[in-house]
């Protein structure tokens, strides 16, 4: 008989550490929340937010079965289908009560066009975006960090939806356009276009171009701040990523 295993899930790192209390809980509170459903979370076991027994906020959950796709392997058109439909399930659920209102990690503060950039003119259309409404939207449950990098796999099937401490309550597009900004940077646009059609036929809906572009300016660093990636690969595809969603907002 295989002995059960967990994780322990201990917030030591800023920005992470001075806000672990409250990413701990609400992640406790949203695996809570997925126990009854289809979406496969783990489970909550047990929660110290405020660090007193682990020196620093931690949250114990059960361990999924699965490993999530290696950093040299591209998401092939079942993986990519399987993430459109879990999206989908994951859209359909209604929390007994409701997550916070989601927040937008394209602060005004990084609405700077980049020096390295070769379509500034496309960095300062997607700040009109921005600076303009947003559309109207139906409030939704939210993952708010879901890729591909946060997905347990065996074969082609999930098994585990993991990281759910940003979870919140928005438009169920910038859950896909996350998602599609992941798979854009690590492996190219064409498997974060086809996730993206993947999504518009399970879901019904068509694409909204406002929050892929306010998800892909969220990957900017404020002004002084070195980017978030390690390699100038990822730059380069974040601005040809930027370009496309703004030119061609339908993704035709």
């Amino acid at each position: 008989r295989r002995r059960a295993e967990s994780v322990l899930r201990l917030m030591t790192v800023e920005p992470w550490r001075s806000h672990g209390a409250e990413l701990t809980a609400r992640e406790r509170d949203a695996q809570l929340a997925m126990a009854e459903t289809p979406v496969p979370a783990p489970t909550s076991l047990a929660l110290d937010a405020d660090g007193t027994a682990a020196g620093a906020a931690a949250h114990l959950m059960s361990r999924l079965p699965g490993e999530p796709l290696g950093a040299d392997v591209e998401a092939d058109g079942q993986q990519l289908q399987a993430m459109a439909d879990l999206l989908v399930t994951i859209h359909d659920q209604r929390p007994a009560q409701p997550f916070r209102t989601f927040q937008s990690w394209a602060w005004e503060e990084k609405w700077v066009v980049p020096d390295w950039s070769r379509h500034p003119a496309s960095w300062r259309r997607a700040f009109e975006v921005l600076a303009g409404p947003a559309p109207a939207h139906e409030p939704t449950f939210l993952h708010r960090d879901f890729s591909h990098r946060n997905l347990l796999w065996s074969g082609g099937a999930v098994t585990g939806v993991v990281d759910w401490v940003e979870t919140s309550t928005g438009p169920a597009w910038l859950d896909v356009a996350h998602a599609a900004s992941n798979l854009a940077l690590a492996h190219g646009f064409g498997p974060a276009l086809d996730l993206l059609r993947r999504y518009s036929s399970a879901a019904g809906t068509a694409v909204e171009p406002h929050w892929l572009v306010m998800d892909a300016v969220g990957y900017l660093p404020p002004p002084g701040r070195r980017p978030l990636f390690g390699r100038t690969d990822q730059l380069a595809r974040l601005d040809g990523w930027l370009d496309l969603v703004v030119q061609d907002p339908g993704l035709s």
